[in-house]
């Protein structure tokens, strides 16, 4: 009967000390439970309450860490990462969080290689979004202080976190593109294409001038020609196109896309601008190629492709100042396609011999009707925009170039005029 009851005895003594050393493990679980039910609270009394909880789960969780019995458990680890990153998260001084921040990170590795049956999924998932969202709210800081670098950092390692969050991927793409980091902008946004994120037709409108500013024309080409497969009425997408074949001198290539972004967008000025501006880029290297050629037939049959492209492009631009009649870009462009015939033919009347008085006077009427088509659509693009210089010089050419007897000190006064104005914008250069 004696040995019984030693038995008794020293049974009770074992479990009383195996709950003494969990008692901590225990009692940090139950705070932190305690703390996860008051947090997001505003209200003053459940605020305070939280954090006592939080700041008694933390004192057991260290308790628990150095013990012996409790410290290498995976529930410890679990415990110490989910109480830790929750500090870190509520911490607003920088050089404390990020002592908790690194503790609940390594806690977490910890209880993820020891936790092989996945028993606390729950606290390590709990640990793994709030070091996340300390990542986060570190990196919208960072972005709002201009630190983009830094911000990108942030994000990306929240995004190793939680890949799969479509904000935080975006955060990052941003961060990036804002820190020159186009590489990184680019993964980012293609990651984004790849998840469930309800605006990526906005990724795409996007993501051509990322690889622009990468120096990666065909890139952007690429990104375009596959949203508009998913895409294909996106006006947007086909403006990037145009405008790409514009910047990278493939006029030809564009007129059919044109053609058919102003059937689907018919009241959009800035479509029938670029088709008026396409068919003046051809209508230049048709006039430029025609100035080298020596053959007069294929010369003025180049010359001829020039003029026609020229007009052609007068007339689209015509349409978006019908839209917008304070277009500048339309007219000057519009003024510009007009007035390059007219210094050709005025070229071409000052070589004309002058024993050959009345094919002169003809050349030059011829060149002073199509000056004065012109001059309406010069005098706006400078009502417009007074300081461009493009604007400014074309106007002065239609002075110098038309021949005007009875106005001619008038006209030379205003040439010169416009000259003074193009010095002072340009420095005289």
């Amino acid at each position: 009967m004696k040995i019984k009851l030693l038995m008794v005895g020293l049974l009770g003594l074992i479990s009383a000390t195996t709950f003494a050393q969990k008692g901590e493990l225990n009692n940090a679980q139950d705070k932190y439970n305690q703390y996860q039910v008051s947090a997001g609270s505003k209200v003053p009394v459940i605020v305070a309450q939280g954090k006592a909880s939080i700041t008694d789960a933390k004192t057991s969780i260290d308790k628990a860490s150095v013990n012996p019995k409790t410290s290498a458990l995976p529930l410890t680890y679990a415990l110490k990462a989910a109480i830790y990153a929750s500090i870190a998260v509520d911490d607003s001084v920088q050089t404390t969080s990020i002592v908790e921040f690194n503790t609940a990170s390594e806690a977490l590795k910890q209880a993820k290689t020891l936790d092989t049956k996945n028993e606390n999924a729950k606290l390590t998932d709990h640990a793994n979004i709030q070091l996340a969202q300390y990542l986060l709210n570190k990196g919208i800081t960072d972005f709002q202080n201009k630190k983009f670098d830094d911000a990108y950092k942030s994000f990306d390692s929240a995004r190793q976190l939680i890949p799969t969050d479509t904000t935080t991927i975006l955060n990052t793409a941003i961060a990036a593109i804002n820190a020159k980091n186009y590489n990184a902008a680019i993964l980012n946004y293609k990651d984004l294409l790849t998840t469930n994120y309800s605006g990526k037709n906005r990724i795409y409108n996007d993501l051509p001038n990322i690889y622009l500013m990468n120096k990666d024309t065909a890139g952007a080409v690429k990104i375009i020609d596959e949203a508009l497969v998913k895409y294909p009425g996106n006006t947007a997408l086909q403006r990037e196109e145009i405008e790409i074949a514009l910047q990278t001198g493939k006029t030809a290539d564009i007129t059919g896309k044109l053609q058919a972004a102003i059937a689907n967008d018919p009241k959009n000025k800035l479509l029938y601008y670029y088709a008026g501006l396409t068919y003046i880029q051809i209508g230049d290297a048709a006039n430029t190629s025609s100035a080298k050629m020596k053959d007069d037939a294929a010369k003025k049959a180049t010359y001829q492709t020039a003029l026609d492209n020229y007009s052609k492009g007068v007339d689209y631009c015509k349409k978006a100042i019908e839209i917008d009649p304070d277009y500048f870009e339309a007219n000057l462009n519009c003024g510009y396609a007009l007035i390059r015939p007219a210094v050709d033919l005025y070229n071409v009347a000052r070589n004309i011999p002058v024993n050959k008085e009345k094919e002169y006077q003809a050349a030059i009427a011829k060149a002073n009707a199509q000056f004065d088509l012109a001059k309406p659509y010069l005098q706006k693009a400078v009502d417009l925009n007074p300081k461009s210089v493009d604007a400014l010089t074309n106007l002065r050419n239609y002075y110098r170039g038309k021949t005007d007897p009875a106005h001619a000190a008038e006209n030379t006064a205003k040439a010169n005029d416009l000259k003074k104005q193009i010095d002072a914008l340009t420095g005289g250069k």
